[in-house]
C-alpha cells in the first residue's frame, strides 16, 4: 500500500480567529485510540469548544469532540475525552512561558492528517473584546467594497 502524502484537513476552528488574537502557533501530534483515528478519517470532528491545558509538564487537549465511530463496538472511545498532545520539550517550555502572562489561552485552530499522522495546530491566543470583533468585521467589509470598486473600474476601463 502506498504511503499517504500531503495534508488533508479534518476540522477547522473558524470561530477561534474571530474570538481571539492569535499570537503564536504550534503543530502537535495527538495520542489517539483506534476508533478515534477511524472517525477522523471519516471527516468527523469539532474544535469549537476545545482548549489546551498544561499539567505536570504535559499538554492536554480538552473539549474537542470526536464522535464515536459508527461501526465501532465496545471498543469505541468517549467523544470528549482528554487527549495528550505530543510536543518537543522546548515547545512546551515556550507554551508555559506564554501562558504565565495574563489573559492568554491555548486554542486549537485546525485538525488534520499530515503524511498519515494526526496533527493539531494550536495557538497561544488573547481574547478579543466585542469592539475588536466589530472593528475586524468593518475592516473586512471595507476591504471587500474597495476591491469590488477597483474591479468595476478595471472592467469599465477595458470595456471602452
Amino acid at each position: 500500500m502506498p504511503k499517504e502524502q500531503g495534508r488533508s484537513v479534518v476540522a477547522t476552528n473558524r470561530k477561534a480567529r474571530h474570538d481571539y488574537h492569535i499570537e503564536d502557533t504550534f503543530e502537535a501530534g495527538l495520542v489517539l485510540w483506534g476508533t478515534e483515528v477511524k472517525s477522523l478519517r471519516a471527516g468527523r470532528a469539532s474544535l469549537v469548544d476545545g482548549y489546551a491545558s498544561l499539567e505536570r509538564g504535559e499538554v492536554w487537549l480538552e473539549g474537542v469532540h470526536i464522535p464515536e465511530y459508527t461501526q465501532g463496538t465496545w471498543t469505541n472511545h468517549a467523544a470528549r475525552r482528554r487527549r495528550k498532545l505530543l510536543l518537543h520539550r522546548r515547545e512546551i517550555e515556550r507554551l508555559q512561558g506564554a501562558l504565565s502572562g495574563t489573559g492568554l489561552t491555548v486554542v486549537p485552530l485546525q485538525l488534520y492528517f499530515r503524511d498519515g499522522r494526526a496533527k493539531v495546530e494550536i495557538a497561544v491566543a488573547r481574547g478579543k473584546k466585542a469592539y475588536d470583533k466589530r472593528h475586524a468585521l468593518r475592516e473586512r467589509q471595507d476591504r471587500r467594497e474597495s476591491d469590488r470598486a477597483m474591479s468595476d473600474a478595471r472592467r469599465r476601463q477595458t470595456a471602452t
